[in-house]
């Protein structure tokens, strides 16, 4: 009898998957977990495709060629000021009729600003010319009167010859001319006293008429219709004291204060670099005119007058500005000025200067070396030439050779 023995460890020959369950199974799984994985990597594709091939928008400008060769010896700030400025007033007390003139209008030499009330002016005037009227009439009736005085002296002469009359007759008749002939020259003096008092009324009634004392713009408007005026501050405050306001445009010019400590390094004629507050990527070439000689005690200043090489409607009067007082590059020696680029395209790398440029559409790194500020611009000794594109405003993390969209 033979005995069968039962192995100790699991049977491994129940784990084991039925063929027609895997054949049901097994295909459709597969396709599923396929498509999940290839929508997956479809989308993947399409974020970094999406994210890595967009090209960063960039600002470019061109690196402009320096209009001089010179450094910035001093940099001092201060106000756009006009060598000709006038509050217009009245010679005379009176009321504002009519006011022609406004803020931002341009106006002539001599042009009618405003009108006063001339009523008054007007009747001293009529009744200076009737004065004058009457002395005429007068003068032409002791000329007659002085024509008959002679003839009669003339008669008094031959009778008193002849010993008809007597000499205290011909006295009489002498005394009588020598009176008309003093009332005559009486009358024409009052008459002249009456043209000078009508060229008086004359000039009272041109006084009523404000008229520009030069050309220029209208700034401030101060009086209005129905309000007086006065050369002299009256009333209190309600009487003006000024119609308008005109600047001479063509006068503008910059006035700054100069620490006393470095005044030496500006001379008349020196060559000047200004930026107003309102443009401060505009440049204007100036130069300085004059030197006020005296110094201002309390500030420890001393004041500069400024003239710009080229006006320009953009420069108004009480505008900010900073200047540069510029040295002779050439005559100091230094190395001349490749270009002038804005500051803000100038970054840091590894303590050094940079720039990127672009070129056929791709960022180009450049190292730089820089010289003086001029206004809201920087000098470019060397590592660049005018007319390269140079970016401005852009990303932080721009890269060589990376593609990039230029923005308009």
């Amino acid at each position: 009898m033979v005995t069968r023995q039962t192995p100790s460890g699991p049977d491994l020959s129940t784990l084991k998957i039925d063929d027609r369950a895997r054949r049901r199974s097994s295909p459709g799984r597969r396709v599923a977990l396929y498509a999940t994985a290839l929508a997956c990597l479809i989308v993947a594709l399409g974020v970094f495709f999406a994210f890595n091939g967009r090209k960063p928008a960039v600002s470019i400008v061109l690196a402009q060629n320096p209009e001089n060769q010179q450094a910035t010896l001093l940099n001092a700030s201060g106000y756009v000021t006009p060598r000709r400025r006038a509050t217009i007033a009245a010679k005379i007390t009176g009321q504002v009729t009519a006011v022609y003139a406004e803020e931002g209008m341009h106006v002539k030499a001599s042009q009618v600003l405003a009108r006063l009330d001339d009523s008054d002016a007007r009747v001293r005037l009529q009744s200076a010319k009737a004065e004058r009227d009457a002395s005429a009439a007068s003068i032409a009736d002791l000329e007659v009167n002085l024509a008959n005085a002679r003839r009669e002296l003339a008669r008094s002469k031959g009778l008193q010859a002849a010993g008809v009359r007597s000499v205290e007759a011909l006295d009489q008749s002498q005394t009588a001319v020598e009176s008309l002939q003093a009332r005559l020259a009486l009358a024409r003096k009052q008459v002249d006293a009456t043209e000078a008092r009508i060229r008086v009324a004359e000039q009272d009634l041109d006084n009523c008429t404000v008229r520009a004392p030069f050309e220029g713009l209208v700034v401030s408007k101060d009086a209005q219709v129905g309000e007086m005026v006065s050369p002299i501050s009256a009333g209190g405050g309600f009487t003006r004291t000024g119609i308008a306001t005109i600047v001479d445009m063509q006068s503008l010019e910059i006035e700054v204060d100069v620490n006393e400590s470095n005044i030496a390094l500006v001379k008349p004629g020196q060559s000047v670099s200004a930026t107003l507050d309102a443009y401060p990527s505009w440049n204007i070439p100036a130069r300085v005119r004059t030197i006020i000689p005296t110094a201002d005690r309390q500030k420890a200043t001393v004041k500069v007058r400024i003239s710009f090489l080229k006006l320009d409607p953009r420069i108004l009067p009480d505008m900010g500005v900073k200047v540069a007082f510029l040295a002779d590059r050439a005559a100091q020696g230094q190395s001349p000025v490749q270009a002038l680029i804005p500051s803000e395209a100038v970054r840091q790398e590894s303590g050094k200067p940079v720039v990127f440029l672009v070129r056929e559409g791709r960022v180009e790194k450049r190292v730089v070396s820089l010289g003086a500020r001029r206004g809201s611009d920087v000098e470019v000794l060397a590592g660049l030439t005018q007319g390269e594109r140079v970016v401005v405003g852009g990303p932080e993390d721009l890269r060589p050779g990376q593609a990039v969209e230029i923005k308009p």
